[in-house]
């Protein structure tokens, strides 16, 4: 699948600088033992109110298995994000499979919380 033929539903996409920016501290969040893989474990994050943001793969088949997420991080205003591939976020995530969703929690006193906040930030900018 090409990157210019993405499912519209798709929104909002980040674009390629950002998805670099959201892999490295997606990375970094596993390291803190600060991320959730899966779209059950991201719904289970959200629910509880411990998610700071999600981000979901654009090229999932079919992509409705995880469209109850924006829906959700919209109730709970948290900022959700897609990234072009599945394999770079099972990549980021720091296991061998595709990850089509995952979601960063928070965590208190945790190294993360400014450059969390400033992706937020970044994300938030695409949604307007």
């Amino acid at each position: 699948m090409t990157a210019d033929i993405v499912n519209p539903k798709a929104y909002p996409l980040a674009d390629a600088q950002l998805t670099i920016t959201i892999m490295d501290l997606v990375q970094q969040a596993a390291n803190y033992k600060q991320l959730k893989k899966g779209a059950n474990e991201a719904t289970k994050t959200l629910n509880r109110g411990i998610a700071e943001f999600v981000v979901m793969a654009a090229d999932t088949e079919p992509l409705e298995i995880l469209l109850h997420l924006p829906l959700l991080a919209e109730d709970k205003n948290v900022p959700y994000v897609f990234v072009p591939a599945k394999s770079a976020l099972g990549r980021a995530c720091g296991v061998t499979r595709p990850v089509i969703a995952c979601s960063v929690t928070s965590n208190e006193g945790s190294q993360l919380k400014s450059q969390i906040q400033q992706l937020k930030d970044a994300i938030e900018k695409l949604l307007i």
